[in-house]
């Protein structure tokens, strides 16, 4: 399980620690974080898939995507003694992320191009990147490391070094795969890989999911929901149908799910009480098709080690949120669950889940913190350094 996620320099995230739990609850008002922090997540995930700099540059690149206020915000500061105003730096301008787990830890730090070829000057590079041993990084824990274009593991108490150099743009997870020299790093690559998001599940007229497709055994739906219709009937088929049909009750009290098969593909189909024929996906409403796929999700019969959800609320009835509390807590004992939302009702209802764990973000100073986290609680955690 992940103990920790750090993220230093990325928006509003200046310098974070936040711990992780089974269940991981993170909520706050608008403009204090949230989505930066799931995004943060998502970026390491895009590091075992090289994708880290191209998702940068999705969302507008380094120089908009680090932290843009001081390197320190002084006491002085904060007490308003002080205006918020920039000073000679200490360190390199830089954005780092890290998670530290019961087995394996890891880092990336990127940082300004040196010597970027032409209309590259605004790319970022890839500076340092390490593997660790357990939570918390510590140089006799290392396992591997990069720093720019060198790369080398550990080879009994010493090291060895690799000889094809990295590109400033490319991951080591990405670039190095010697299960004889570095098995670890494998499974850090595939672990990452294997990490789930449900941020963009479509709802719209247009929506994949309303359509009739081909279908083939689906164990793990797709991002947007498009291949539900077979999601759906793998969970009846190979997963957990039962549990399916008791959390389908949960939301909705006598309703039933279909799926059938036809010369077009598989087709979906809802019949509710009081109605003489079942629904196709394409005439149920946002909220009724939003929940069918995120029960596909969460009792997906490939369970992922980690999965987010980022506002899994939206288009839902308020009424229907206390039942998706209950859908993610069932989850949460197959799969470490992190859930970013501002619903009261859903916050609630997951604050009374066991192994629960709520963290409400505030912004001070531009900075997102954690107000409710004691010194003493603060999971420990150092960077290494560039």
């Amino acid at each position: 399980m992940l103990r920790v996620l750090s993220v230093a320099g990325y928006r509003s995230l200046r310098d974070l620690r936040l711990p992780l739990d089974p269940l991981t609850l993170i909520t706050g008002p608008n403009g204090s974080g949230k989505s930066s922090l799931y995004r943060a997540l998502r970026l390491l995930a895009d590091a075992a898939q090289n994708r880290v700099l191209p998702a940068l540059a999705n969302e507008g690149g380094f120089a908009s995507t680090r932290w843009a206020g001081p390197e320190v915000i002084s006491r002085a500061m904060r007490a308003g003694e002080q205006p918020i105003q920039g000073t000679v730096r200490d360190g390199p301008v830089s954005l780092r992320l890290g998670i530290g787990g019961d087995d394996f830890g890891y880092s990336i730090e990127l940082g300004l191009p040196q010597d970027a070829p032409e209309l590259f000057e605004d790319d970022p590079q890839i500076k340092r990147e390490a593997l660790w041993a357990g939570a918390s990084y510590r140089p006799a824990s290392a396992l591997v490391e990069r720093r720019n274009p060198s790369l080398q593991v550990r080879d009994g108490r010493g090291w060895a070094a690799v000889n094809t150099p990295l590109a400033a743009f490319d991951s080591m997870l990405s670039q190095h795969a010697d299960p004889s020299q570095a098995p670890e790093m494998i499974t850090m690559r595939e672990r990452l890989r294997g990490w789930r998001f449900y941020d963009s599940l479509r709802t719209d007229a247009e929506a994949p999911a309303r359509r009739v497709r081909v279908g083939s055994f689906t164990p793990v739906l797709a991002g947007d929901g498009a291949d539900l219709a077979a999601a759906w009937q793998t969970i009846v088929a190979i997963g957990n149908g039962e549990l399916l049909d008791r959390c389908l009750q949960d939301a909705f009290p006598g309703a039933s799910v279909t799926v059938s098969r036809d010369d077009a593909g598989f087709r979906l189909a809802m019949r509710q009480p009081g109605l003489l024929r079942p629904l196709d996906a394409a005439e149920l409403s946002d909220g009724t098709l939003r929940y069918l796929m995120l029960l596909a999700a969460l009792l997906s019969p490939r369970p992922p080690e980690l999965m987010a959800l980022n506002e899994p609320e939206n288009s839902l009835h308020p009424d229907l949120l206390p039942a998706l509390g209950r859908l993610i807590a069932t989850a949460s004992a197959q799969s470490q669950v992190i859930v970013v939302s501002h619903a009261r009702r859903l916050i609630s209802a997951l604050e009374d889940a066991p192994d629960c764990r709520s963290w409400e973000l505030r912004k001070e100073f531009g900075e997102t913190r954690l107000p409710d986290l004691p010194l003493d609680e603060t999971p420990p955690w150092r960077w290494p350094e560039r």
